[in-house]
């Protein structure tokens, strides 16, 4: 009986969803970079699917974490327009590296306008618009993404606190305010080219972003 107790104690402790997020599956994946656990979350209001890959132990405090969006276009596509499958390896590889961590993949294309919208504003953006401006004239804010989903997910996986892969201010802010305990802030160099600078730039100018290059990195290393 005693036994019997404890197994339900131990499962009740276990949550498997929030008001808003249900830990629908997960299975082991194992990559290239060795293996992962990947967990699969799902809204309840919308049935919107988001994914954890987990490597190690992280039910604890400050563990190394990515929240990254969505980006079809580079990550499947190979658009040279952004940064995100670069961003997506590199934290990936930092994961990997340290043998515990989490990589959250949130369905939020475009900055959270959809794939549909980001076309247009790709469309808008060669016609001499930079990404904030093609937001705007289609009638969007500069970024619509939330991270409550995010926070839930962390909860689920009872990770206590985190050191956040970033070089975003905005998700630093949005992750605190949905009760994430941030740690510090680990910074992920960006490979740029003719086609991503603008952007580059523009996120640095008009929304802070701590973006540091490549090719900056080499040249501080090296003294030129």
């Amino acid at each position: 009986m005693a036994e019997t107790v404890v197994a339900m104690a131990e499962r009740s402790s276990n949550r498997r969803e929030t008001q808003r997020l249900e830990l629908y599956a997960e299975a082991p994946l194992p990559t290239e970079r060795g293996l992962f656990r990947t967990v699969v979350f799902r809204e309840k209001r919308t049935g919107a699917e988001h994914v954890a890959l987990v490597m190690g132990d992280v039910a604890g405090d400050a563990v190394l974490t990515r929240a990254h969006s969505e980006c079809l276009t580079s990550e499947v596509l190979g658009s040279l327009k952004c940064d995100c499958r670069a961003q997506l390896d590199r934290a990936l590889d930092a994961i990997a590296a340290s043998g515990r961590g989490v990589l959250l993949y949130l369905r939020q294309e475009g900055r959270g306008i959809g794939l549909g919208n980001k076309i247009r504003a790709y469309a808008l953006q060669a016609r001499g618009h930079d990404t904030y401006e093609a937001n705007r004239l289609l009638g969007f804010g500069d970024d619509l993404r939330s991270y409550d989903v995010a926070a839930d997910m962390l909860r689920l996986l009872n990770v206590r606190s985190v050191q956040l892969i970033t070089n975003n201010p905005l998700k630093l802010e949005g992750l605190a305010r949905a009760g994430v305990q941030v740690r510090r802030r680990v910074a992920l160099p960006s490979p740029s080219n003719p086609h991503s600078e603008g952007y580059l730039r523009v996120k640095r100018e008009q929304t802070g972003h701590l973006i540091t290059t490549d090719l900056e990195l080499a040249a501080a290393r090296t003294g030129s």
